[in-house]
């Protein structure tokens, strides 16, 4: 039996967790690089860069490369996405563009055109084991 994650990302737009909020209506384009939650509801084109998490609401259109700690979109991204923790789509997300994390969840009805990639963490416990070639001198 598989065991689903049991964190909740979700978050209002008036959570007190949340750091920055980019709200309906609101565009922006260039760098955004931050620690902690932010959520964007509105348009961004640009570069997302964190360690920590990124909400693209229900309604946000995102044209950008992404590299984070755990991202959850609803809305619409085009662009890479590389996240060191989890990627989770939500319905009604739409992604153009190529994953690579180590965990990707997708909801029934999300529309994903890319490809996947599934990374360990560089800072997970499991060790790999090599087989060591015999010496046979």
């Amino acid at each position: 039996m598989q065991q689903r994650d049991s964190r909740d990302y979700s978050m209002p737009a008036s959570s007190p967790d949340l750091n920055a909020l980019l709200g309906r209506g609101s565009e922006f384009e260039g760098k955004l690089a931050f620690e902690g939650k932010v959520r964007i509801d509105g348009t961004f084109t640009g570069e997302i860069s964190t360690n920590d998490l990124l909400m693209v609401g229900d309604g946000a259109k995102v044209q950008a490369e992404i590299s984070c700690g755990t991202i959850v979109v609803e809305g619409e991204v085009t662009g890479n996405i590389k996240a060191t923790q989890a990627v989770e789509l939500r319905r009604p997300a739409k992604v153009h563009g190529d994953i690579t994390t180590p965990s990707l969840v997708i909801e029934k009805g999300v529309l994903f055109e890319g490809r996947s990639k599934m990374e360990e963490m560089a800072s997970s416990n499991v060790v790999p084991i090599y087989a060591a070639a015999a010496d046979e001198s």
